[in-house]
């Protein structure tokens, strides 16, 4: 980034727009969980089930092949460029008659909301160096925002108009978050780095075998947001059973009660600006553990209640702590670094979601807590890494 767009020159309203946009564009990979049983029961055939897994697995590989370019072209140009081929995708996805149409429209959801992971790195180029955290936390309490009341909305949404209506109100959303970025987005130039878009793949490489703090980073977050994913894949289906008997709309409601974890953004980036970000992801790994012990020993409303809080926080206070050890190892590559980071926790939530699928048809919720259990017992001994 050239020094005219230095950090004094930006203003809030630009981290408010980015995070406002951050939120609308993520929010689209996610609508699809509250409304399972709708598609389910609409359209024919299993592959249906697993257009979450589809989605990510889409966002993952956007991430890998799109993201990368935003050390390589103009961001503004970029992002405004990916906002503006999301709508397309997700009108595919609302005209799909098939199931596995809908899991190929959905898998091009996925790799264009990746432009997500365009605008973050941005933010943290944009921020002042002592501010960083704080900043990227602001942004990625926006992000959060979209992930959870998505479910909120589409649960309400589909269960009045059905699920293809969640799919046709995304599509002017998506064209106002790229009219929002044109608006703005101030113009960049990234830093010369001497390589095109194969050299850029190709280091990717070479960053992640540069960085022991990326590797632990990513491994840890991979483990976070596969039991995110978890949960929240199987939550409509679980409460849709005749114990609780609720429909699209109770999913949803669970999406309000995560969005406390909102708060834990800004405090967790000032927690990693002030006191390190290490202490704060040990915690958070400990804290994802104990709720999947509440989802698996607590099985009723309640026990969904509680454990949703805790691990909503937990992922939120590890990914913001995380993300700011990996946006200070080298600053001139932060859009491969994110690549990196980004793209594995992805696929594991991608490959997680649909393990949870697999294990709900056989086992039920009980062999999805203990999937969600072990996961989160990993993560807590990867921390033992960074406390040596």
């Amino acid at each position: 980034m050239t020094s005219r767009n230095s950090a004094a020159t930006i203003g809030s309203s630009v981290f408010f727009a980015m995070a406002t946009a951050v939120g609308l564009t993520i929010a689209n990979i996610y609508y699809s969980q509250p409304m399972l049983g709708l598609m389910e029961r609409e359209v024919a055939g299993a592959a249906v089930t697993f257009v979450p897994t589809a989605t990510q697995l889409g966002y993952a590989a956007g991430l890998v092949l799109l993201v990368p370019l935003g050390d390589l072209l103009e961001r503004k140009r970029l992002i405004v460029v990916q906002c503006l081929a999301l709508p397309v995708a997700l009108a595919l996805v609302a005209l799909a008659p098939t199931g596995p149409a809908i899991l190929a429209a959905s898998l091009l959801v996925g790799v264009m909301a990746s432009v997500v992971q365009q605008i973050v790195p941005l933010a943290a180029t944009l921020a002042p160096e002592d501010r960083r955290g704080s900043v990227v936390g602001t942004v990625m309490a926006g992000l959060l925002c979209g992930i959870l009341l998505s479910r909120t909305v589409a649960g309400f949404v589909g269960g009045a108009f059905g699920w293809r209506a969640m799919f046709w109100l995304a599509v002017p959303m998506a064209l106002l978050t790229a009219a929002l970025m044109a608006a703005k987005l101030p113009r960049s130039r990234p830093e010369r780095t001497g390589l095109r878009y194969g050299g850029l793949l190709a280091s990717l490489w070479e960053l992640w075998r540069e960085f022991p703090a990326l590797r632990l980073a990513a491994y840890t977050q991979c483990c976070q947001f596969g039991v995110f994913s978890v949960f929240w894949t199987i939550l409509a289906l679980r409460l849709q059973e005749p114990r609780f008997g609720l429909g699209p709309e109770a999913a949803g409601l669970f999406g309000v009660l995560g969005a406390v974890g909102v708060l834990a953004a800004p405090i967790a980036g000032r927690l990693s600006d002030r006191g390190g970000p290490g202490k704060v992801v040990v915690f958070a790994s400990v804290l994802t553990l104990a709720s999947w012990l509440v989802f698996g020993f607590w099985q009723s409303i309640a026990g969904l209640v509680v454990g949703v809080l805790a691990l909503d926080v937990a992922v939120q206070l590890s990914q913001i702590s995380n993300q700011s050890i990996i946006y200070a190892l080298r600053p001139e590559a932060r859009s491969r670094i994110n690549t990196v980071y980004m793209g594995m926790m992805f696929l594991a939530g991608g490959a997680c979601s649909g393990a949870a699928t697999a294990i709900w048809h056989a086992w039920g919720w009980s062999g999805v807590s203990l999937l969600g259990i072990g996961v989160s017992a990993l993560g807590v001994a990867l921390q033992a890494l960074r406390l040596r």
